[in-house]
């Protein structure tokens, strides 16, 4: 009635790139990454991933993939988990079974039914450069709060 449209409901799909860099599932690494080519993650790091931005880079971390540390990369897929904070030049996806427990940063974002997020979202300029005193996040929300009040 009234010309409405069904729409389908279409979950996210895991992309079907090629990755040169495989953390499989038994391997557990300790230590920064400072990467150069995309990377799938389906065991244990215990450190800050780092992408530089000029490179069209994708970390991937899988369903039973585990990152404690910051993630920071042009494209940002997570089903696993995360414990800190994600910092996506351009975009990131939460897939059903993710788990982040950190605040993400993002230029665009897609979220799956099911994802769960323990801190805050800001969306920023794909230009933004982060810091590492890192209370972006925090510093615009209270802005945000002062803004509401003084306006």
């Amino acid at each position: 009635m009234f010309g409405k449209k069904k729409t389908a409901h279409t979950p996210l799909v895991m992309s079907q790139e090629k990755f040169d860099t495989l953390i499989g599932r038994h391997a557990e690494i300790h230590g920064c990454l400072r990467l150069q080519e995309s990377v799938r993650i389906d065991g244990k790091v215990v450190g800050n991933i780092e992408a530089p931005r000029d490179l069209a880079i994708s970390v991937v971390i899988g369903p039973n993939g585990e990152v404690q540390g910051d993630v920071l990369a042009g494209r940002i897929i997570v089903a696993g988990k995360v414990a800190g904070n994600i910092h996506a030049y351009e975009r990131v996806e939460l897939m059903a079974s993710a788990l982040v427990q950190g605040d993400i940063k993002y230029a665009s974002m897609a979220v799956e039914h099911g994802a769960k997020l323990l801190g805050l979202l800001l969306q920023v300029d794909g230009s933004d450069t982060p810091t590492r005193s890192d209370r972006d996040a925090q510093d615009a929300i209270r802005k945000a709060q002062n803004a509401g009040v003084n306006g």
